[in-house]
């Protein structure tokens, strides 16, 4: 091997320096091997992996083409991240394993995390009773006494909001959806109102230009579905009219029994039946020596699978030789030929009084009605109260006897809603639409006319159920009221009501 020894070696001419042919070997003291051929336009000169020399390859910043293919079972020294990593949506996290996964993770921001599969709605289990603000992926259900609003939150793709009618009143009671500031619902900027009752929805918002767009509706979903709930219900028959004795029997008319009074409480009703308020009439008093006072009618509550609820009319007074008749309260006896007061109905009312000239009080759902006291017709029997309506109200007092021939023994009428007796003429009306027995008429001592008796005035039937059950469906045009969170229903006359 030739040796050649210089302390500097340049061209000869120009500015490129050649050592060796094309394909030769080249050792450079220091460097070691020199690749025989150039590389390409993007690789880099590095240490061999024998560290005898120099090779071209990729350059170790560029990580451009670095993937799971590429990587090999061993250690990567040094690898590092940039500061700040693209976001990462979750359909590009894939194959995970939890063998894979070590150490403590960070804490995750919902807000960061997107593309997640949709997990449906989630269903708030409190009804709402009051305005408010939904939530992305949460479901309501509407319980109100009262028109309810819901108030939508600004629209973000994907959102999605559901409601549902948790009374069955809708009819009644409207839910409004209102949208955020100008935004809209089915491509309109105004309010949605949900106005069938048992009506479902769920909204899902798209884009500015429709907005929230229903993607399912729907009415009384669970068909043949029968819900049971439970009312109280107050049944008051029409008191009995009060009766007259002509002059040739000299003596006071029996005052009319008052109607018969049930009270039944948590009575089993089913949606979507209808029953039936029957409301009974007071009697007309006595006005000829035909007979005895006309008696109440009955009252009755029925339908469905409840038992029917009868609440029978108070007798009516008697008079000219006729006794008082039996009923929800018995009519008061008469002052002459027949004395002997009527019977009443137990558990509704009570019995009626006897006559000695006066005749005898009609009894009261809380008492008997009084005997004549020789002259004096008798008192009739109290009233019952009762608190169906949320106030202490009595009902159902006994008519006062008619009295005999001195003016001014007229029987009080029972809790002073009963007709009072005749002091010296015609027996009084029993107050309106309490169920209450007329007074018995005055007996005058001499042949003039007889007087006429009071006429007993009508029932009602009262029904209590919780608003939140209350369908608002009725017929004949009942009151309706609401005490706290019931709602009270009040027939005067006949007319329905559906579950």
């Amino acid at each position: 091997m030739s040796k050649l020894e210089v302390d500097k070696v340049v061209p000869q001419s120009g500015t490129t320096l050649t050592v060796g042919e094309a394909g030769d070997t080249t050792v450079i003291n220091g460097l070691g091997t020199l690749p025989a051929t150039i590389g390409t336009a993007t690789q880099v000169l590095a240490v061999n992996a024998g560290a005898t020399g120099l090779e071209y390859g990729t350059a170790a910043t560029d990580l451009s083409n670095l993937n799971a293919t590429n990587l090999t079972s061993g250690t990567v020294p040094d690898l590092r991240f940039p500061s700040v990593l693209p976001a990462a949506g979750a359909q590009n996290l894939t194959s995970l394993q939890s063998a894979a996964l070590t150490g403590a993770l960070p804490a995750i921001s919902g807000a960061n995390l997107t593309n997640l599969p949709s997990q449906g709605i989630v269903w708030q289990t409190t009804p709402k009773t009051a305005t408010f603000i939904p939530a992305d992926g949460e479901g309501y259900f509407i319980n109100s006494g009262s028109a309810i609003t819901a108030n939508l939150p600004a629209g973000v793709v994907g959102a999605i909001v559901a409601f549902s009618d948790y009374a069955r009143n809708f009819s009644t009671y409207n839910l409004t959806i209102s949208p955020n500031g100008s935004e809209k619902i089915g491509g309109i900027a105004a309010d949605l109102t949900l106005s069938v009752n048992g009506q479902a929805l769920t909204l899902v918002y798209v884009d500015a230009t429709k907005g929230w767009i229903n993607v399912q509706n729907a009415e009384d979903t669970e068909t043949g579905l029968v819900v049971v709930y439970n009312i109280d219900i107050m049944t008051l028959a029409g008191g009995g009219g009060g009766g007259m004795t002509p002059t040739a029997q000299q003596g006071g008319g029996g005052g009319g029994g008052a109607g018969g009074l049930l009270y039944s409480t948590s009575i089993s009703v089913d949606s979507g039946t209808v029953y039936t308020a029957d409301v009974g009439a007071g009697g007309p008093g006595m006005v000829s020596d035909a007979g005895a006072a006309s008696s109440g009618s009955d009252s009755i509550f029925s339908g469905g699978s409840i038992s029917t609820i009868t609440a029978a009319g108070g007798g009516g007074g008697g008079g000219n030789a006729v006794c008082g008749v039996d009923g929800g309260s018995g009519g008061g006896g008469n002052g002459a030929a027949c004395t002997a007061g009527a019977n009443g109905t137990i558990g509704q009312g009570n019995d009626a009084g006897n006559g000695a000239n006066g005749g005898g009080g009609g009894g009261g759902k809380g008492g008997v009605g009084s005997n004549s006291s020789v002259d004096v017709g008798g008192a009739g029997g109290a009233g019952g109260a009762n608190s169906i309506t949320g106030a202490a109200i009595t009902y159902a007092g006994g008519g006062g006897a008619g009295g005999y021939r001195n003016p001014g023994n007229g029987g009080a009428g029972g809790s002073s809603i009963g007709g009072a007796g005749g002091d010296s003429g015609n027996g009084n009306n029993a107050s309106a639409n309490l169920g209450s027995g007329g007074g018995g008429a005055y007996g005058p001592p001499s042949a003039a006319s007889g007087f006429n008796g009071g006429n007993g005035s009508d029932g009602l039937i009262i029904l209590r159920v919780l608003t939140t059950d209350y369908s608002g469906t009725t017929t004949g045009s009942p009151s309706v009221s609401v005490d706290g969170s019931h709602t009270v229903i009040q027939f005067t006359g006949d007319g329905t009501y559906t579950g």
